[in-house]
């Protein structure tokens, strides 16, 4: 059965839903996003210990830097490229970026490819279901360019700033 709980986040951010089997974290998304719309779990809402890791966790990244843990999650019905992604993306440090060319390169060097599409990347980078634990915000377009973001684009600017990876304006 899944179950959910909702995470009020700072005035800055839209609010997060928490998606999980009972045991791990199936899904993070910011409320109202292209992404929770497309991912959105029916759940009985309640208060299991993977919700009270992930809101500690959230508590800490919130603050401002990066928790020194991460809440037991899955990434459901990831295949082996989508799961390569995110594991990079999982490398990425806080207050850092790569872009989804870079993502690529990794890819096809280490599996002896001349080259890989950044596109293909971009699409298993939007398939994301564990926003900001899997940060696929800290993945930008060509030269650095802000890029669309399945949790909403100002949320990616606002969690960026956050990181200090951009200047607020």
């Amino acid at each position: 059965m899944p179950y959910t709980s909702l995470y009020i986040t700072p005035p800055s951010f839209d609010n997060l839903l928490l998606a999980s089997d009972g045991d791990l974290l199936t899904g993070l998304h910011f409320i109202g996003s292209q992404k929770e719309g497309e991912e959105r779990q029916e759940g009985e809402v309640a208060d299991l210990p993977i919700f009270r890791e992930t809101r500690r966790w959230l508590d800490d990244y919130f603050s401002g830097h990066q928790p020194d843990f991460t809440p037991r999650y899955k990434l459901e019905k990831a295949t082996p490229f989508r799961q390569e992604v995110s594991e990079i993306m999982c490398t990425i440090p806080f207050g850092g970026t790569m872009t989804y060319g870079e993502i690529a390169t990794q890819i096809a060097q280490g599996h002896g490819l001349e080259k890989m599409s950044a596109q293909a990347v971009g699409g298993a980078v939007g398939w994301n279901p564990i926003c900001l634990i899997v940060p696929c915000h800290r993945v930008m377009g060509a030269n650095g360019q802000l890029t669309g973001y399945g949790g909403g684009i100002n949320n990616k600017i606002a969690l960026l700033r956050l990181e200090g990876t951009l200047s607020v304006e």
